[in-house]
């Protein structure tokens, strides 16, 4: 696999998604799909606390899994704990800007002790 370079959003998907009370439990792949759509501008765009263009890795876990990328958004299944796989992939991207987006205090912790930053889901809803 090539070396990635540059700044990386990483998405909560189960966090970004349950944000909003728009029916996503009927359809948590569909749902995840959505999300993933909407982050295609944000790979040119970023988000405030990063600007872009950033490479974009949407996590998703359980009933979401499957998820097919596009090229400008990459998806991660986690084969387990959703949080588990964004911290790996937040040490993973040690020494470039990092961002996660989620609301779970839990994760910003464990993500900010691997050095990225965290933002709400608010960054990209309105994608």
């Amino acid at each position: 696999m090539a070396e990635r370079t540059g700044p990386v959003l990483i998405v909560d998907g189960a966090n970004v998604v349950g944000s909003v009370p728009d029916g996503w439990w009927r359809d948590r792949k569909g749902a995840a799909e959505r999300l993933r759509d909407r982050l295609v501008s944000v790979a040119r765009t970023g988000v405030e606390a990063l600007p872009g263009p950033v490479e974009v890795v949407l996590v998703v876990e359980g009933q979401a899994r499957g998820v097919a990328p596009v090229p400008e958004v990459r998806v991660e299944s986690a084969p387990g704990s959703g949080d588990d796989r964004i911290v790996e992939l937040a040490r993973e991207a040690a020494g470039r800007p990092c961002v996660v987006i989620t609301a779970d205090r839990e994760l910003r912790r464990r993500v900010e002790e691997q050095g990225a930053r965290c933002a709400g889901p608010g960054a990209v809803r309105r994608a």
